[in-house]
């Protein structure tokens, strides 16, 4: 079950509600009619500047570019691939 706080809530008690969210629990902000729903970032979890993400497309270009890809043509050549990774 979630906990449903107001942002003043939130402000008043910050400390508690990241509690919470770090024991696992759903903490749900309701601010002007509009739901947030409160989660930590994790290890998985990717976050790239703008100019990151660019470069790294610009990257996998250049890579395309020398030859440095792999084109797979069928289902069995994708299930290889990735059994392979």
């Amino acid at each position: 079950m979630a906990t449903i706080i107001s942002s003043r809530q939130f402000r008043d008690k910050q400390g508690y509600y990241f509690g919470l969210i770090e024991k696992g629990e759903q903490v749900i902000l309701r601010r002007k009619g509009v739901s947030y729903k409160l989660t930590p970032i994790e290890k998985d979890d990717t976050l790239m500047t703008e100019e990151e993400f660019y470069a790294k497309i610009d990257r996998s270009i250049q890579q395309a570019k020398e030859g440095k890809t792999k084109t797979i043509h069928n289902k069995e050549e994708l299930q290889a691939f990735l059994h392979s990774l």
